[in-house]
């Protein structure tokens, strides 16, 4: 036998026995190994259930308070919508009233004897039914009825109000309810509100353990079901309660808590399971049931000042001898492999000494044709090796070389014409692309050409408040959505710098593109997620057409960014078509900042006072500070004209600025010789709030200037304010509130509007919207929004007012309503310095 036949076979005997060895240790270590994951896995999924389990009971808890306190607050608007006398009242009216305050039912409860019964209700069961026998709950309803305070320490005891805890309903056993009961004594009837079913067990479905013991019988393979037992109640008979003629069992005596038990074992689990609670350890078994053969684990669950319950884990013991069986035969079969590789090694091995020279020579000639990509391999350590390895150097070498230098190429070609941060086409792109359209209409009579120049609305705000980097991922946000909404032929999109992107369309209408326009402006505005924060963002957009417009490249470009302005200019997010008036409101709005810088500089801006009424007592408790600006040559203009283009070319601070000084003194002098102290409402542009902290001081340093009390001092910001750097802008407010100043939300109504903001911050009034006001009609018709805003103000303890009050009508609905502190046409309109003393603090 030759040496190449001897080491074959040597080599491949020798692979033979450790592969056996090796199988043989693998099958022992995989059967322990499955049965120690089993034991983990049993152990994780009843510590997550467990901890599910706790969890329920405690967030159970904190719903019912709360649940609690919605059926408490209904029944405060029920006690308002009904008479007094039961007698008075329909099943039919508490059915409508149930459905309008969106609660299950309404029952009404009164004395009948020595019993309390239900005598009015919306569910036809709930009337007739006694409560004498319901133990603890017909205490409470005693106890309610006297005024007393309730002793019982279930349920939610609230002033003149007790809820009992979630439970079977005695009346109809097929629901599960949570009830409230009110009674102040205004009534001959005890008001009960409750939830049923769906608005009960929403909770349970949502945060429940049901959850996730679905998912571990879903998503762990081999784990057939999971039970949670009452071990009180498992195994015995049942505890039924026998009332209103009804037979059910509470929730807290059900045998079973959570989850199903279809694999019945019930004679050996009720023994195991005092087993587990007496010796506080797991216990299994194996057992045929359902025809399977299963792993059953009951494991004990002890808490702190909650009952004892056992976990069942039911396990597929099929699987485990499924996988051991699969495993050996896999590394059987695996082993036939290795034994024919081993040959062909052997049989390699014994030839390559005499092959890598020639295999160094094609390679060498490969290279000497250009191609670099080839590697060769060798585990040769001599000299041939070291040969093998420069030559590999030398071809990954010229390889890389010649990669960069083509890649270099590429790169300058592209960037040339594309921008570097969302990699769409530049302007020069653009231009170029603009100019063949336009060469293709006129020879192909396409009857259209479109540009659309869009721009990110307030986008230097949002780059202020979270960075350059988060600013150039909003870009490349936006630039994708753009993108999505483009039809995919006949459009071509390209970023201008900046934020600013243009859009070149094709053989469309202008209502197409008019259409595809408003479709990206909606999707744009859809929030946007960048790391941990969430922006809200909307564009300005203009529209300029060949040839309706011009023939002229450049000038179609700057017609669309005109347009655009004119979007920006009617508050951003809408869509200008170019129209030649376009350019005369454009230098029309650079002479009012013009003159308006004059004004500033000449001290030509007023500021005019208009008085706050406590209509009750018809008495000024302050004034609001308005800038006025009548210019030589404009004449009156109106803030609504000028105070936009001040924010917008940042001279809104300078305003400000006027204001605090004239209206501080002038209201502080007021002050001094007047008996009733007047407090001063001044304005706050959101654009002041980029920097809170340099405006916190610039207050301080304002009312301490003139001696001005924090105390009468009002801060007036619109809603729109809290979306600029919305945590400091919060620390901003909380600092004035410390300091003595008090918080105003303007126009309330119109604008963000989010109930979360007005728990977060240090408010003390609500303003009106003076269009919500002159909705109001003299039949008190379209008044539910300022109703609305003036029980939002009641319930947050917040004080309110009313702005653009003009009619006796809209006075006597706000003072009807609550609403007694107003300001309007109806009592004075803004007035000059010495036009204010002269009617209101010289008579």
């Amino acid at each position: 036998m030759s040496i190449k036949k001897k080491l074959s076979v040597f080599f491949t005997l020798l692979v033979l026995c450790i592969l056996l060895a090796n199988n043989t240790l693998h099958y022992i270590r995989s059967k322990n190994r499955l049965i120690e994951f089993n034991k983990k896995e049993i152990t994780l999924v009843t510590e997550g259930i467990a901890y599910e389990v706790e969890n329920s009971k405690n967030s159970a808890s904190y719903m019912e308070n709360r649940m609690a306190q919605e059926l408490r607050t209904a029944s405060i608007a029920i006690q308002d919508s009904l008479p007094a006398d039961y007698h008075d009242v329909s099943n039919d009216q508490l059915k409508r009233l149930a459905k309008k305050l969106m609660i299950s039912h309404i029952t009404l409860l009164a004395p009948a004897g020595d019993d309390i019964i239900g005598v009015k209700s919306s569910d036809p069961k709930e009337i007739n039914m006694s409560t004498k026998e319901w133990g603890y709950w017909y205490t409470s309803f005693r106890q309610l009825l006297s005024q007393q305070t309730i002793t019982t320490k279930k349920g939610v005891t609230l002033p003149h109000f007790w809820s009992g805890p979630i439970e079977v309903a005695s009346s109809n056993p097929n629901h599960i309810d949570k009830w409230g009961y009110y009674y102040d004594g205004s009534t001959n009837y005890i008001i009960d509100p409750y939830f049923r079913d769906r608005h009960v067990l929403d909770f349970e479905k949502r945060f429940g353990p049901t959850n996730v013991m679905n998912r571990f019988t879903e998503n762990l393979e081999g784990v057939l079901e999971l039970t949670v037992f009452n071990p009180k109640n498992f195994g015995k008979r049942n505890q039924n309660v026998y009332l209103n003629g009804n037979k059910y069992i509470k929730i807290k005596d059900q045998p079973i808590w959570y989850g199903t038990y279809t694999y019945r074992n019930t004679e050996r689990d009720k023994k195991s399971i005092q087993e587990v609670l007496k010796t506080g350890k797991s216990q299994s078994y194996l057992a045929e049931i359902n025809h399977k053969k299963v792993l059953k684990t009951l494991v004990p669950i002890k808490e702190k000042n909650t009952p004892a319950y056992v976990i069942g884990v039911v396990y597929d013991y099929g699987l485990i001898e499924k996988e051991l069986q699969q495993e050996l035969i896999k590394h059987l079969l695996l082993s036939l492999p290795f034994i024919f590789i081993v040959l062909i090694i052997s049989f390699i091995f014994s030839t390559s000494i005499t092959r890598p020279i020639k295999h160094i020579m094609e390679h060498v000639n490969q290279i000497a044709k250009g191609n670099f990509g080839k590697v060769l391999n060798t585990r040769r350590k001599d000299e041939l090796g070291g040969l093998v390895a420069n030559i590999n150097h030398l071809s990954h070498f010229l390889k890389t070389y010649v990669d960069d230098l083509k890649k270099s190429q590429e790169e300058s070609e592209y960037h040339a014409y594309h921008d570097f941060l969302t990699g769409l086409p530049n302007r020069r792109y653009f231009k170029e692309q603009l100019n063949r359209r336009l060469i293709e209409s006129k020879e192909k009579s396409i009857r259209h050409v479109a540009v659309l120049f869009m721009d990110i609305d307030r986008f230097k705000d949002i780059n202020d408040t979270l960075g350059h980097s988060k600013g150039d991922q909003l870009i490349q946000l936006i630039a994708n959505r753009i993108k999505k909404c483009l039809p995919s032929a006949n459009s071509f999109l390209t970023r201008q710098g900046g934020d600013e992107f243009v859009i070149l369309f094709s053989d469309f209408t202008p209502e197409e593109v008019k259409g595809i326009t408003e479709k990206i402006m909606a999707y744009v505005q859809q929030p946007c997620y960048i790391d941990n924060d969430e922006v809200f963002v909307s564009i300005s957009s203009g529209l300029s057409f060949y040839p309706e417009h011009s023939t002229n490249l450049d000038t179609l470009i700057t017609y669309a960014d005109v347009a655009m302005y004119a979007s920006k200019r009617q508050g951003g997010s809408k869509v200008s078509i170019y129209h030649d008036s376009l350019n005369k409101k454009q230098a029309e709005k650079v002479h009012i900042e013009t003159r308006l810088r004059k004004a500033i500089q000449k001290g030509d801006i007023d500021v005019y006072y208009q008085p706050k009424i406590e209509a009750k007592c018809n008495v000024i408790t302050g004034v609001e500070a308005l800038v006025r600006w009548n210019d030589a040559e404009l004449g009156f203009v109106s803030p609504e004209a000028f105070i936009p283009i001040a924010e917008e070319a940042g001279l809104i601070q300078y305003l400000w600025e006027v204001v605090m000084k004239k209206a501080c003194s002038q209201v502080s002098e007021w002050n001094k010789v007047s008996d009733e102290k007047m407090t001063l409402a001044v304005n706050f542009s959101p654009r002041q709030f980029q920097d809170p902290v340099v405006l916190v001081n610039e207050i301080k340093h304002f009312l301490s200037l003139h001696r001005f009390d924090p105390a009468w001092f009002e801060m007036e910001i619109t809603e729109s304010t809290l979306l600029m750097n919305a945590e400091e802008t919060i620390k901003a407010l909380h600092l004035l509130k410390k300091y003595g100043i008090s918080i105003s939300i303007d126009d309330f109504g119109t604008g963000y509007s989010s109930l979360s903001y007005l728990k977060k911050l240090p408010i003390d009034c609500l303003k009106i919207d003076r269009s919500f006001i002159q909705d109001i009609q003299e039949d008190y018709s379209n008044s539910e929004i300022a109703q609305a805003i003036i029980s939002l103000s009641q319930s947050l303890k917040l004080e309110v007012i009313a702005e653009g009050v003009e009619e006796e009508y809209q006075k006597a609905f706000l003072m009807k309503n609550g609403c007694d502190h107003m300001q309007g046409y109806l009592f004075s309109k803004p007035l000059a310095a010495e036009d204010f003393e002269e009617a209101f603090l010289n008579s």
